[in-house]
């Protein structure tokens, strides 16, 4: 397995790409979204988290696209500083939302996606995560609630109560400020909208030699914001995979998102979805509680026996790149970095103690 980061697009830069470095990753993900772009609620030294119903940021320019260019200038930036450029993190909702929504502009949005999808392939960047979610990630509230006070966020009861507003789709703002309120949809139209979204674009990935990875809901529950959610429970991941079997149809498998949902077990889903080769990549963190009462923690202190986790992957042949999405702040002066290079430090101690078992195991 190999040790990567995430960082936000403010943070791509030479300092950031060396603290990569020095905390022993070699790969990164990108999230070329500006989630901090016109948010208030939203700390640049923190994963974004925004208030428990304000949007994280403004969406980006609908008629912008990213470019070949753009996206092969920051491989290469990266590959500069010694390491490998693993994929992009989350479309532009200003790119896609009409998609989400079945919206008048649908079909244009469908191309647009198409045309990213060829781009990374033309820049050869090999993996698209992303979300199918209309409400986002909303509903958390932060505080200190991490060991020794560190900031961290969680859920404090359900958020059904305040709808999406008109012009808002997954956490973020897009166009024009509209009025009212997105009306509520079942869950067979989210997954009629899902299963036509996979027909149009898979053959187009796997053409383009681009593997969407696609990640659960987070918080897992049924319902956010009145609007249902996709995947929330660990066996509908199996519905995604089964929609369209394709090597370009994959997980961007949560660990803390299926810890936080309240049916099936963590450890059976990472061996089930492990063993079927499905997993493009996994997301790694810790929690107490399951939704909708639940907080972040420390990686070394929630209900997630970390090193089994590794171990059950390393058992499957699971050879993918694994990424702290977020941690606790530390009380200091670089409290991102800080949260990130003691998570990132136990994690490169598990695999290399992984590795020492099993070569002993192996008697060599």
């Amino acid at each position: 397995m190999k040790l990567g980061l995430g960082l936000y697009r403010h943070m791509l830069a030479s300092e950031y790409y060396d603290f990569a470095r020095q905390a022993g990753c070699t790969h990164i993900f990108v999230h070329l979204v500006d989630y901090f772009r016109g948010g208030v609620a939203n700390p640049r030294d923190n994963q974004p988290t925004g208030g428990k119903y304000s949007p994280w940021g403004v969406a980006g320019d609908a008629e912008s696209l990213w470019t070949v260019d753009e996206m092969r200038a920051v491989r290469l930036a990266i590959e500069g500083a010694g390491l490998k450029l693993a994929g992009i993190e989350n479309l532009d909702p200003g790119h896609w939302y009409d998609v989400l929504l079945n919206g008048p502009l649908r079909a244009k949005h469908i191309e647009n996606v198409k045309t990213i999808i060829k781009r990374m392939g033309e820049a050869e960047i090999p993996i698209l995560g992303y979300n199918f979610s209309i409400a986002g990630v909303c509903g958390r509230v932060s505080g200190p609630f991490g060991r020794g006070r560190a900031i961290t966020v969680g859920m404090e009861g359900p958020a059904d109560d305040v709808p999406v507003p008109a012009g808002m789709v997954w956490n973020m703002v897009y166009g024009d400020r509209a009025h009212g309120v997105l009306a509520s949809i079942s869950h067979d139209e989210l997954w009629c909208r899902f299963a036509h979204f996979l027909q149009e674009i898979i053959p187009i990935a796997e053409q383009s030699g681009v593997r969407l990875a696609l990640h659960p809901d987070d918080p897992p529950m049924p319902t956010m914001r009145r609007q249902p959610r996709l995947v929330y429970q660990p066996w509908m991941y199996q519905r995604v995979l089964d929609l369209m079997p394709s090597w370009s149809n994959a997980l961007e498998l949560c660990v803390g998102t299926l810890a936080e949902m309240t049916e099936g077990d963590v450890y059976e889903a990472v061996d089930r979805y492990s063993r079927q080769g499905v997993i493009s990549y996994v997301h790694l963190r810790n929690v107490k509680g399951k939704v909708p009462h639940y907080r972040e923690t420390f990686i070394d202190e929630g209900d997630v026996n970390i090193a089994k986790v590794l171990s059950i992957l390393r058992r499957n042949g699971f050879d993918g790149v694994i990424v702290p999405d977020h941690t606790p702040q530390m009380s200091c002066l670089a409290p991102w970095h800080t949260g990130m290079a003691h998570t990132l430090g136990y994690m490169a101690g598990a695999l290399a103690r992984l590795e020492m078992r099993n070569e002993n195991e192996d008697g060599t």
